[in-house]
C-alpha cells in the first residue's frame, strides 16, 4: 500500500487519531491541514501535533494558513489537546511569519534517525 492510501485510509477511519481539515474559496480546494493526536508523558491529556499544512501558491499570504490552524485549534481544545505543535524548516520564512503571529517557537532542537 502507497503512503497516500494509507493516509487516505487513515483520515477515514473514524478509530485512528489522524484527523484532516480543508480551506475553499467557491468551489476550489485551497488549503489542507493534517493533524494527529496522541498522549505524551508530559500531561494527562492528549497532544495535537500539525503535522501537514500546505495552501496553494495563487492564495497564500490571504489568510488561508491562518483560517486552517485556528481551525485546528479550535478542533483541539474541543479534543480537550494540552496543546498544539509543529515543526518547519528553518528557512521557510514566509510560513515563519504567521506562525511567529500565532504560537511560540521554542527552543527545541529536533533530531532524527530514520529507520
Amino acid at each position: 500500500m502507497s503512503t497516500t492510501d494509507a493516509t487516505w485510509r487513515n483520515l477515514l477511519d473514524s478509530n485512528v487519531a489522524i484527523y484532516g481539515f480543508t480551506a475553499w474559496r467557491d468551489t476550489r480546494l485551497v488549503g489542507i491541514t493534517h493533524v494527529v493526536l496522541h498522549p505524551n508523558t508530559w500531561d494527562t491529556t492528549e497532544c495535537c501535533y500539525l503535522e501537514d499544512l500546505y495552501v496553494n501558491e495563487s492564495v497564500r499570504g490571504q489568510g488561508v494558513g491562518r483560517a486552517l490552524i485556528e481551525q485546528v485549534y479550535d478542533f483541539a481544545r474541543q479534543q480537550n489537546c494540552n496543546r498544539v505543535y509543529w515543526t518547519t524548516q528553518e528557512g521557510n520564512t514566509t510560513a515563519r511569519n504567521l506562525y511567529d503571529t500565532i504560537a511560540t517557537q521554542t527552543d527545541m532542537v529536533q533530531y532524527r534517525k530514520n529507520l
